[in-house]
């Protein structure tokens, strides 16, 4: 049986503003923490590191019903920092790649 994964896409912005010599993409880490803390919680699992994928950074959950995953990712697209234009694909471990479930925009009301 597939396992249900939710990927969530978050786009590069096109230019990042910061001062030179600063990490131009903090958000990764506001957000690897902030899943993280919920895997520690046990509220859901981190399937995979995140991973660059075209022009957005995806990252990977799993272990709740489809409806938490979504609710974790659209808290996700709230969080301080993070560039607009995020959006989750409902999808699972037998994929052949990323990006090929159905999508839904963030955040949800």
């Amino acid at each position: 049986m597939a396992t249900l994964i939710i990927e969530i896409h978050v786009p590069f912005p096109s230019e990042p503003v910061v001062a030179e010599g600063e990490y131009p993409f903090p958000w990764i880490d506001v957000i690897e923490d902030f899943l993280g803390g919920l895997e520690e919680e046990g509220e859901i699992e981190v399937f995979d590191d995140g991973e660059e994928y075209g022009d957005a950074y995806v990252f990977f959950i799993t272990g709740a019903d489809e409806r938490d995953l979504l609710a974790v990712a659209s808290r996700t697209a709230k969080l301080d920092g993070v560039p607009p234009g995020v959006f989750a694909v409902v999808s699972d471990d037998e994929a052949g790649e990323w990006g090929l479930g159905r999508r839904v925009e963030l955040p949800l009301s």
